[in-house]
């Protein structure tokens, strides 16, 4: 299953640019969009990194993913000067999927190479084939390291308290239920049949309005006894 879809994931991953949230930066790393339904497939997450320092640069991005509840079949590209390193872990419970079981997911995804300079951002796109399907979140922790050195590290748990924490992790909502399906859409061939079938029903109208009207004609020219 996931190997067939590896050409869709390669479509998202190209028309990222197109996908990603448009906007002003956020003052955090967020990830987007915010939710996706609990075992979503053939998806795009784009994870958007903020540089907050007024001196230095951005030059290397860490985002974990989750190992307890996996995302299977994630791809991702070089973008923009940046080189991702893709690093897999053995999961403590392996996922079944029509393919067969999944023993190893990416834990760990690092961008190298370019620069966020000061005031500005950018959006990293990671294509994944499958999301959970028994989790009400997932939580990207992420390491954001600046040329000077410093390290800044979203990592913190949102609390249930109206205080946001200072550097809080990216978190991705997964909701109950599938996504409504798309409709299907009619092929030449069914546009063909219904265009008969209108055309026959409009003939068989037209016979009728025409036997009606010359009825009346009739009635209208018949001599008065």
């Amino acid at each position: 299953m996931f190997r067939t879809r590896t050409a869709a994931l390669a479509v998202l991953l190209a028309a990222g640019g197109v996908l990603a949230a448009a906007g002003a930066a956020s003052a955090h790393v967020t990830v987007h969009p915010e939710s996706y339904a609990q075992g979503a497939t053939d998806g795009l997450l784009t994870f958007r990194v903020p540089n907050e320092d007024d001196k230095a640069s951005t030059s290397q991005v860490q985002v974990f993913l989750p190992t307890d509840h996996p995302l299977l079949g994630v791809l991702v590209r070089s973008q923009d000067g940046w080189t991702p390193k893709v690093t897999t872990a053995k999961l403590k419970t392996p996922v079944k999927t029509d393919d067969g079981t999944i023993t190893d997911a990416v834990s760990e995804i690092t961008w190298t190479g370019g620069k966020i300079a000061p005031g500005q951002f950018e959006d990293f796109d990671v294509a994944f084939g499958q999301l959970p399907e028994d989790a009400a979140k997932l939580e990207f922790k992420t390491l954001q390291t600046y040329d000077s050195g410093k390290v800044v590290r979203w990592i913190e748990a949102a609390g249930q308290g109206d205080d946001d924490p200072e550097n809080p992790a990216p978190v991705l909502t997964l909701t109950s239920g599938k996504p409504a399906a798309a409709p299907v859409a009619k092929s030449a061939a069914d546009h063909d049949s219904t265009a008969r079938e209108l055309g026959i029903g409009g003939l068989a109208l037209g016979a009728v309005a025409l036997g009606a009207g010359g009825f009346a004609v009739a009635r209208a020219r018949s001599p008065r006894s």
